[in-house]
């Protein structure tokens, strides 16, 4: 079995790490540079930053922090916010990111992840699906979780594959923030429907949280942001517990 991925994530806003609860009530968390490289040192699998109030101006900023944490990091990360073409992701990649991540606008024009998997290969794509479960279904919102789409989380996660995604980072909206545990039933749902690795985001807030999304949700990697951040769990601790609990993980 494929070692469990354990993943911070830093939002970045205006350049800097921010953390909120249901995607609002933002809070500074630190400089995302400083944040990665410390991560890197305490056994981070992977590093995921996202510039989730991206426009066009600020893409230069995202590339310069590309480059930066390159510099600084020797684990693999992802970057995603505001890539909406090839030209974007290639810009980042160059900057030295291992992946882009894409939203917004592979909802808008879905050939976005074809043209993306055609140019840098599927390994390089994931498709970040933020999804709010409203009464018995899940929905898939746009803008940072502002704008509710037509599509439902497992038909999208489908057709995003079949497009060209290489990797899913599903967050439940209705868990992000709140420390209660990943959304696992609907993890495992997905898990089960798709054959490409799904990374678990929202919900986080003890260490039994991942054993959860690792066994009963079928993640291959969870993510977490406040936790780390805030120094609630530290990435070593956190591994140890699992490698107890029989889950395999990169000690």
């Amino acid at each position: 079995m494929l070692s469990k991925r354990i993943i911070p994530c830093l939002d970045i806003k205006d350049g800097r790490t921010v953390k909120g609860i249901n995607f609002v009530n933002l809070r500074d968390a630190g400089d995302p540079v400083e944040l990665g490289q410390r991560y890197s040192e305490a056994g981070a699998d992977e590093l995921v930053f996202l510039d989730i109030t991206a426009t066009h101006e600020n893409r230069k900023t995202l590339a310069a922090l590309a480059r930066e944490v390159a510099k600084n990091l020797n684990i693999p990360f992802t970057i995603g916010g505001g890539i909406s073409s090839v030209a974007d992701a290639g810009a980042l990649l160059e900057a030295g990111a291992d992946k882009i991540s894409v939203n917004s606008a592979a909802v808008r024009r879905p050939e976005l992840l074809e043209d993306l998997a055609k140019a840098f290969g599927s390994q390089f794509v994931v498709i970040a699906i933020d999804a709010r479960q409203v009464e018995n279904d899940w929905i898939v919102y746009l803008n940072g979780g502002r704008i509710a789409t037509e599509h439902r989380l497992f038909d999208w996660a489908k057709e995003s594959e079949a497009r060209g995604a290489g990797e899913i980072l599903f967050t439940s909206m209705n868990h992000d923030g709140a420390k209660t545990g990943f959304a696992c039933a609907p993890m495992a749902r997905l898990a089960d429907s798709v054959s490409i690795p799904i990374i678990a985001s929202g919900g986080a807030g003890t260490m039994a949280h991942f054993l959860e999304v690792f066994t009963e949700g079928k993640a291959d990697a969870g993510l977490a942001a406040s936790i780390f951040h805030f120094g609630e769990i530290s990435i070593g601790e956190l591994k140890g517990y699992l490698h107890q609990q029989g889950v395999p993980v990169r000690m």
